[in-house]
């Protein structure tokens, strides 16, 4: 499955040493119009299996991440929770408005010495979905990374080409691929934060 083989893309890719500050990392694959990348960063107070819990609770990501102002998780008979888990996302994007997709969600387990948490687009359902709640996604890969310590996140994503102008496809392509590093940093230090607060 596409969350797999990005997960080993990025698990080749780590620095072999616990980085003393956050460190960025993005490389090209399949042709596509964006980077896929990590930011991994030392938080001293970070315990992989609260983080990891806390990333796997997507129906409390409105008001603890931020951006999404829809999340819920889908019954669905193909992916059983707590191990995988189904949802549908909307995720506010300052300026440029809305995205929304439905993912499955993985726990891993450990790797590398890492707990780690993937997901992938469900491509079908995604593309079912309604284009006056937002545009929708072409592609969304990630993970999230926590060992004791330290936590990452790693993302590859892009609009669907026809739902949005040249502009705004600018934006979120080329664009995206400009701000990667902060948004990363960003989303690392929010994740931190909440799994310390649950």
């Amino acid at each position: 499955m596409d969350h797999e083989a990005f997960v080993q893309r990025v698990l080749e890719r780590l620095p072999p040493a616990t980085p003393e500050g956050f460190t960025f990392s993005h490389w090209s694959h399949a042709d596509r119009p964006t980077d896929e990348g990590f930011g991994l960063m030392p938080v001293p107070s970070a315990d992989p299996d609260q983080l990891i819990a806390a990333v796997m609770d997507v129906d409390h990501y409105v008001g603890n991440v931020e951006h999404v102002t829809i999340c819920r998780s889908i019954p669905d008979e193909r992916f059983t929770p707590p191990a995988s888990v189904r949802f549908y996302q909307k995720v506010t994007i300052p300026v440029l408005g809305a995205v929304h997709h439905e993912l499955v969600i993985h726990d891993l387990g450990e790797l590398r010495g890492y707990r780690i948490a993937a997901w992938d687009l469900l491509q079908a359902e995604t593309d079912a979905l309604s284009t006056r709640d937002g545009f929708r996604s072409d592609y969304n890969t990630g993970a999230w990374l926590a060992a004791p310590g330290v936590v990452g996140y790693a993302l590859a994503s892009a609009p669907k080409r026809g739902d949005v102008g040249f502009l705004k496809w600018k934006a979120l392509t080329k664009g995206a691929d400009a701000a990667a590093s902060r948004v990363l940093r960003a989303n690392i230090e929010g994740m931190a934060a909440w799994s310390r607060r649950r």
